[in-house]
C-alpha cells in the first residue's frame, strides 16, 4: 500500500498535479528527514532537570489558574530556577540607566536634563560615554572575544580580587557562564583518545551532565560529604580512579564553588587539595564560581585561580563567572566571562576559531560585564550599595527561614547554607511513598515534589535530576522569592509535608 500511495504521488508530481501546499496528502509527513529515530541520539539522551516534568506541569497549572481553575493555592511560587528578577528581585538602577544610555544613545543629548532632574546619574552618564568612546555600539559585531577595554575591566577586576592581572588576550566575554563550559568541554571532547570523561560533583548542576551526554563523553561524579557538602580528596581519588579501571580518559576537573545545587562555599584548605589533586592528574580545572558574591559562611569566597597562583602551580585554569547571579540576577541578559590560565599559546588559537564560529557574545551582555566588575565610585555609588546590601540582606534572611522550616519537619535534613542561591535538602520518604512512585513510573523524589506542587503552588527541583547517593532523595529549592512569598510559601510546604509523612506513614 505505502508503495502504491509513492508511486501515485511520483506520478501526479511529474503530471503537474500534485500541489504542495496545505493541502498535500498525508503521505509526504512519513517521510520527514529529522525524526526521533534519525536525531542525534546524544541530543535524546540529554537531560536538564531545572526544565524538566515539574516546571512543564507548573505552566499547565498556571494556565489553568488564568483561566479561573481552582486549586488550594492562588499562585505558584517559583523556587526551581536562579532566576531573580522573574520572582521579585529589581535591576540594579546604576547598571539599568548605562544601558539606557548605550541602547538609545540619542538620550545623550538630552543627559543634562535628565540629570538635573534626578531622572539619571552623572556618573551613568559618563559612563555611557566613556563606552561609547571606546566604539560601544550595541547593535554592531565586536571582536569574537568581545570588546577589549571590558576585558580590560575583567583583568582589573581580577588583580583587585586575587592579587595578579591575567593576560588580557586570554579573557573571553561569553553569553553567560554555560557557553565558556561549553567551549572548554567542546576541545577536551577528543573521542580519538578513547572515552572522554569529565569530573563533576554529585549533586551536580546538569549543564555538565547534559554537554557530556551530547559530546559523547561520560560524567565522572565525585559525591560530596552530604554533611556539609565539602569536596574531600577520597571521594575524588575514588571516582578518579574507578573511572580509569573502566577504560575511560578523564580530561577535566568541574569545580563548582559556591554550589549549585549544594548551597556550598569551599574553604582554602579544601580548594588547595582540589587544585593540587588537578596537578597530580593532569586535569584541566573548570572553576565554575558564578555565585562568588552570594557568601553566608564566615569564611570568604576564595577563586581557584588565586589558590593556583599561592602554590606556584602551572595548572591549567578555565574560571567562569556571569551576570545571572550574586546580588545583579541578570540572568536574561546572558554576559559573562572565561578566563584561560597556563593554555598552550596553539590551544589558545583553537579557542578563538571557535569562538569565531559564533561570531560574538551578545554586546548589551558585554557591557553588562563591565559594569558588573567596575561598579560606581562618584554620585551613583550610594544607591548602589545600598540596593546591593538590600538584595543580600534579603537573600540571608530568606535562606534562614527556609533553614529553620525545613530543619524542623520530620524526615527533612539540611545542612549549613553557605552561598549561592539553593538548598539541596535531604528527605527521608516512607516506603509506602516509595511503592507509590514505582507505581506511577517516577523516582520518588519527583512523585513526592509534584504532590508539593500540585497542594502548595510550590515550584522545586527533585534531587534526582542531579544525581545523589543511590538510595538517598532530596530536592533542590531557592530561597529567591520575596520575602513575603517566601514565608506563606513555607507554611503550607511544613503542612504539606506534615501531611505527606501522615498519610504514607
Amino acid at each position: 500500500i505505502l508503495a502504491q500511495e509513492i508511486m501515485w504521488a511520483s506520478q501526479k508530481a511529474r503530471l503537474g498535479q500534485l500541489h504542495l501546499g496545505r493541502g498535500a496528502p498525508q503521505i509526504f509527513s512519513r517521510f520527514k528527514s529529522l525524526t526521533l529515530d534519525t536525531i542525534n541520539k546524544q541530543v535524546l539522551a540529554a537531560e536538564y532537570a531545572v526544565r524538566g516534568r515539574l516546571p512543564t506541569r507548573a505552566a499547565v497549572i498556571q494556565q489553568e489558574l488564568t483561566k479561573g481553575s481552582k486549586y488550594p493555592f492562588n499562585e505558584l511560587v517559583y523556587c526551581n530556577i536562579g532566576n531573580p528578577q522573574q520572582v521579585g528581585q529589581e535591576p540594579l538602577t546604576f547598571n539599568r540607566e548605562v544601558l539606557a544610555l548605550l541602547t538609545a544613545p540619542q538620550l545623550l543629548s538630552s543627559a543634562e536634563t535628565l540629570t538635573q532632574h534626578g531622572l539619571i546619574s552623572g556618573e551613568a552618564v559618563a559612563r555611557a560615554k566613556e563606552y561609547i568612546q571606546h566604539s560601544a555600539k550595541v547593535g554592531a559585531y565586536t571582536d569574537s572575544v568581545g570588546f577589549q577595554f571590558i576585558r580590560e575591566e575583567v583583568c582589573d577586576f581580577i588583580k583587585k580580587r586575587d592579587g595578579h592581572r591575567p593576560d588580557v588576550k586570554n579573557v573571553f566575554l561569553t553569553n553567560g557562564a554555560s557557553e565558556g563550559a561549553r567551549l572548554v568541554m567542546s576541545a577536551l571532547a577528543a573521542k580519538h583518545l578513547g572515552t572522554v570523561g569529565f569530573m563533576a560533583p554529585i549533586p551536580q548542576y546538569p549543564l555538565y551532565s547534559a554537554l557530556s551526554t551530547l559530546m559523547d563523553c561520560e560524567l565522572v561524579g565525585y559525591y560530596l560529604d552530604d554533611k556539609n557538602w565539602a569536596v574531600s580528596l577520597p571521594a575524588l581519588t575514588a571516582a578518579y580512579e574507578d573511572a580509569v579501571k573502566k577504560g575511560i580518559v578523564v580530561r577535566a576537573l568541574v569545580v563548582i564553588n559556591p554550589g549549585n545545587p549544594s548551597g556550598n562555599n569551599l574553604s582554602a584548605e579544601t580548594l588547595r587539595d582540589v587544585v593540587q589533586f588537578a596537578k597530580e592528574k593532569n586535569l584541566v580545572l573548570i572553576a565554575d564560581e558564578v555565585y562568588q558574591e552570594n557568601i553566608l559562611t564566615k569564611h570568604p569566597f576564595k577563586s581557584m585561580s588565586s589558590i593556583m597562583h599561592e602554590l606556584n602551580l602551572d595548572l591549567e585554569v578555565v574560571s567562569l563567572h556571569s551576570l545571572s547571579k550574586g546580588f545583579l540576577g541578570e540572568c536574561g541578559v546572558r554576559g559573562g566571562y572565561c578566563i584561560f590560565e597556563n593554555f598552550d599559546p596553539e590551544i589558545m588559537q583553537q579557542f578563538v576559531k571557535l569562538k569565531s564560529i559564533e561570531l560574538c557574545s551578545n554586546t548589551v551582555g558585554q557591557l553588562s560585564v563591565g559594569l558588573m566588575v567596575r561598579p560606581p565610585v562618584a554620585d551613583a555609588a550610594a544607591l548602589y550599595a545600598k540596593e546591593k546590601k538590600d538584595v543580600l540582606d534579603s537573600l540571608r534572611q530568606k535562606a534562614e527561614i527556609l533553614r529553620e522550616t525545613l530543619s524542623a519537619l520530620e524526615g527533612i535534613s539540611l545542612p549549613e547554607i553557605g552561598g549561592a542561591m539553593y538548598a539541596f535538602p535531604q528527605i527521608k520518604l516512607p516506603q509506602a511513598a516509595i511503592q507509590e512512585a514505582a507505581a506511577h513510573g517516577v523516582a520518588p523524589d519527583e512523585f513526592y515534589c509534584m504532590q508539593a506542587l500540585e497542594n502548595t503552588g510550590l515550584v522545586v527541583v527533585p534531587g534526582s535530576g542531579f544525581r545523589q547517593v543511590e538510595g538517598t532523595f532530596h530536592f533542590r529549592t531557592t530561597f529567591l522569592p520575596t520575602l513575603d512569598k517566601m514565608q506563606r510559601a513555607m507554611k503550607s510546604f511544613a503542612a504539606f509535608h506534615n501531611d505527606f509523612m501522615k498519610r504514607y506513614s
